[in-house]
């Protein structure tokens, strides 16, 4: 039996990350740090935790470099403060009851080190090397996460590193704006109006991908980079190349035909998700969206009831929301498209919208931020997690 912990802790080149394994001696975890002790690798030498020299701490910690230990600062760094705030840090959690009464002879600690090679400050090293070995010891005794707090908070914020946040649509309604324009001075225009909002994605719409190619994509995330961004591509055939195509160019959703043939929309289902990407199945111009969803042995991410710009005349018709999830197995998001003004938003919402489609009532306004907060207000959804401090994730 051993346990896993992890903790990322401070920020610049000091920021300390620590992957930690503790365990017991005569389990693969002492396995595990036998090896790492006697069979060493240039660049990489694993280190005992000592508070100071000639005074290990307990339980027995090997700490293993991450990065390549090229220069003698860095070698220097990793052998003053983050060797004494690894072991520090673990004596300290014994003093304050970590381990329960568990025997600390019978236990080994593994902590795998991030050091940045630009990190120069003693101080922020120590400090922050000591937090982040505190917290993954904390973190791997409580077992953290457990499933409840891992499914709650998978999508609710970036990684810290990354600096960017990749969108899942976990929280509707949202507005998605289509992008249905052809000149990329436009489209830059409207990027740049629209309001950032955590309820807002947006549409590679099938005449700018037409126009630009699936490049535009990346055009788009050079002025939103964390934005979702859907790739309306109506696939009709070679359903898995295109889905995996949209993928390819960093798009998050790729839009397939209703009215492709059945193994078309299968296919293309089943390449999104191996590519982590939503599908969605369009149903301009197909006579019954639920008998297509039900026949389906992969099914979509969402579904979405458009009515064509050639036949706006006509009224919105959105169908029986509720037996397209039934079809869909109880899980699906459901957008609505179609000429939608300000005054249809609560409509389309009160007959089970997840997602209102807005293209020229916002990319065509004078005012492209007003328009779009005028259909944000319409949703009545406030900002992801808007008033959480964060502190450890």
């Amino acid at each position: 039996m051993y346990h896993i912990g992890e903790a990322l802790v401070g920020e610049g080149p000091e920021l300390a990350h620590v992957d930690l394994i503790l365990g017991e001696k005569d389990g693969p975890a002492g396995t595990a740090f036998a090896n790492a002790l006697s069979q060493l690798s240039a660049g990489h030498t694993p280190l005992l935790a000592v508070i100071r020299p000639n005074l290990m701490t307990k339980p027995a910690t090997l700490i293993i470099p991450k990065v390549t230990l090229r220069k003698g600062s860095q070698i220097r760094e990793m052998f003053g403060p983050v060797q004494a705030a690894v072991a520090k840090a673990v004596a300290d959690a014994v003093e304050e009851g970590a381990f329960g009464d568990r025997d600390l002879e019978s236990l080994v600690i593994l902590a795998s080190v991030y050091l940045d090679p630009e990190a120069s400050d003693y101080n922020r090293i120590y400090r922050y090397n000591y937090g982040a070995t505190k917290l993954a010891i904390t973190r791997a005794l409580d077992n953290f996460p457990d499933r409840k707090t891992l499914l709650y908070e998978k999508d609710r914020a970036p990684h810290a590193v990354m600096g960017f946040k990749v969108q899942r649509l976990w929280d509707p309604p949202y507005l998605q704006v289509a992008l249905d324009l052809v000149e990329m001075a436009k489209v830059r225009s409207v990027l740049t109006g629209l309001p950032q909002n955590d309820h807002l994605i947006i549409e590679a719409g099938t005449p700018l991908i037409k126009k630009f190619g699936l490049s535009i994509i990346s055009e788009i995330r050079s002025v939103r980079p964390s934005a979702f961004i859907i790739a309306d591509l109506k696939v009709l055939d070679t359903g898995n190349l295109e889905a995996r195509m949209a993928a390819d160019a960093s798009a998050d959703a790729v839009v397939i035909s209703g009215l492709a043939p059945q193994a078309t929309l299968e296919k293309a289902i089943t390449e999104a998700r191996k590519t982590g990407i939503y599908s969605v199945v369009d149903m301009l111009n197909v006579a019954d969206p639920v008998r297509v969803i039900k026949g389906l042995k992969a099914k979509p991410d969402v579904v979405e009831l458009h009515r064509a710009i050639d036949t706006e005349g006509s009224a919105h018709a959105w169908g029986d929301i509720p037996a397209l999830r039934k079809a869909a197995g109880g899980r699906l998001l459901v957008a609505t498209a179609g000429g939608i003004r300000v005054d249809k938003v609560r409509d389309a919402l009160s007959a089970g919208a997840d997602i209102v489609v807005v293209g020229r009532a916002i990319t065509a306004s004078k005012d492209v931020r007003s328009a779009a907060e005028l259909f944000l207000e319409q949703l009545n959804k406030e900002e992801i997690d808007q008033f959480r401090v964060m502190t450890d994730f």
